[in-house]
């Protein structure tokens, strides 16, 4: 038996999250997985929704001599963000954001393209969103997240996700329409302590999911 806070994997937790989403489900939302670790989860909550699945794809800016350091993201259609008071503080010239952000995007659209295939990004506009991670740590991409969807049309946007400390959480709430957890532990140090299985997601098992729900999809 495993402990009651503890997912067995992320198919279990996306299971469970999808049963707790299930008052979405007239509404018929898309649902976004924040790859790469995400996307199983989106994938078992949008098969409980009977929704249309893609990926969010979101790369973060680092500062170049501190790479873990961001100093904002990009998502696709152009959407930049960026964290204008880190930006000034450390001085970062318009070249320097713009070579960094060309590199990212790069990068970016390959991942989106190998995800996809030739498939196009499903139409955001007028639409309930709900954004699907394995769990937030600080919560930097889901708010990149956000603000992409925001940017590409969505009429309301939830998070969602299995576990999360609490301050992601109220830093979340003020930037959505809601934010749905499972598990809310009061001592947080890493997503992965929260499930028994959390093996590294391939590209190929993003692809492989993203191709298996469009051909059960009905939209």
């Amino acid at each position: 038996m495993h402990s009651p806070h503890k997912f067995k994997n992320r198919s279990e937790a996306g299971q469970l999250l999808g049963e707790r989403l299930g008052y979405l489900a007239s509404d018929r939302p898309v649902v976004l997985g924040l790859p790469r670790g995400g996307v199983p989860v989106a994938f078992e909550v949008a098969r409980a929704l009977a929704s249309p699945l893609d990926v969010l794809v979101v790369r973060k800016l680092g500062v170049p001599f501190q790479p873990e350091l961001a100093f904002g993201a990009i998502g696709e259609d152009d959407t930049q963000v960026l964290n204008t008071q880190l930006v000034q503080l450390l001085g970062l010239s318009r070249d320097t954001i713009a070579e960094v952000a060309r590199r990212e995007r790069a990068e970016l659209i390959r991942r989106a393209e190998l995800y996809r295939g030739n498939r196009i990004a499903l139409a955001l506009i007028g639409r309930t969103v709900a954004i699907v991670d394995d769990g937030l740590a600080t919560g930097a991409t889901a708010r990149v997240a956000v603000e992409v969807a925001r940017a590409r049309g969505a009429k309301r946007i939830i998070i969602a996700v299995p576990v999360s400390p609490r301050e992601a959480i109220a830093e979340l709430k003020l930037l959505t329409d809601e934010v749905i957890c499972l598990h809310v532990p009061t001592q947080f140090q890493a997503v992965g302590e929260w499930y028994e299985d959390f093996d590294q997601i391939t590209d190929d098992e993003v692809t492989s999911l993203l191709r298996k729900s469009s051909n059960t999809d009905k939209l």
